[in-house]
């Protein structure tokens, strides 16, 4: 097998974690920084973070045969802008080679197994499911964003956590665990429930960006198994999915489904009832992805050395 070492980086909106492995799967290192996603943060910021997480797994004076960066949106890199500036950045750093852009889709899922084909659901502050085969993304679904889609996904359901709330105020009724919860994360400094509650509480929500409703997700999984309205935005959630990742497959198919994102991990409420209802509807291994730069320096790596390049060994 060919000499040399290649690097990979799953780059998020809140952090990019990049791992560098020998071409026989040996680790190098492991480098870590803050959101390097272009989408969510300025294309110079984006570009250093992620060139920080690269120095660091290289090491001082580290090169590469390959890097390979995945990201939610790549298509931010058909911009010959960005393009340029991520690879100058990334120069400065040691990295001489090519640099590949592939979707977060395709490093998750080389992340759980060596199959080459099979589904991917992504479920995390947004949500998506596509189709890889041979290792690349083929066919995609939602992944809309916040505004048009991502059912299923920590925005949506604490958007329906707050719409709960809403509801059982409008009916006059006392709120429950959730819809309780919700006010007082959304209205910290209420004095108690009047009729202006409602009115308060749309106000604070549409006061903020529109993605920090995902931050009411993690009630809803708190309260899952005693709310009876948060138990039914789990299942709807997982519904959701289930409806995503059916519609990436081709009927019959049997090849592997890859989970990820921390609102379907494997402890997670939507997680454990997303694999039930699949494994009600499809004869099919259920994977959950574990660390997405792994796939990342798989990838490259199988850039490199083909088809026989091992797994990295961590």
């Amino acid at each position: 097998m060919s000499e040399g070492r290649v690097v990979g980086v799953d780059v998020g909106g809140t952090s990019t974690r990049a791992l560098a492995v020998e071409l026989d799967g040996t680790l190098v290192g492991r480098g870590r920084s803050g959101g390097g996603n272009p989408n969510s943060h300025p294309p110079e910021l984006a570009a250093k973070r992620v060139a920080e997480s690269v120095r660091e797994a290289l090491g001082d004076g580290g090169s590469a045969r390959a890097c390979l960066l995945g990201m939610a949106g790549e298509s931010k890199f058909t911009d010959p802008e960005i393009v340029g500036l991520f690879e100058a950045t990334l120069r400065q750093v040691g990295v001489t080679c090519r640099i590949d852009v592939v979707s977060d889709t395709e490093v998750a899922f080389a992340s759980a197994t060596a199959e080459p084909n099979g589904t991917i659901v992504l479920g995390g502050t947004g949500a998506a499911a596509a189709r890889i085969v041979d290792h690349r993304q083929e066919r995609w679904v939602d992944g809309w964003g916040w505004l048009l889609g991502d059912e299923g996904s920590g925005y949506w359901i604490g958007r329906e956590a707050v719409r709960c709330a809403l509801r059982t105020l409008q009916a006059g009724e006392a709120p429950g665990p959730l819809a309780q919860a919700v006010l007082t994360e959304a209205l910290p400094t209420s004095s108690g429930l009047d009729k202006r509650t409602i009115n308060r509480l749309i106000t604070a929500v549409n006061a903020e960006p529109p993605i920090r409703l995902a931050r009411f997700a993690s009630m809803v999984s708190t309260l899952a198994e005693t709310d009876p309205l948060a138990g039914e935005i789990v299942a709807r959630a997982a519904e959701h999915l289930a409806a995503h990742a059916l519609t990436a497959r081709d009927p019959g198919e049997q090849t592997p489904v890859v989970l990820a994102g921390s609102v379907i991990g494997p402890d997670s409420p939507v997680g454990r009832a997303l694999r039930a209802t699949l494994s009600a509807k499809i004869s099919a291994p259920i994977l959950f992805a574990p660390d997405c730069a792994v796939g990342a320096a798989w990838l490259a790596a199988l850039s490199v050395a083909g088809p026989d390049a091992p797994r990295p060994k961590v």
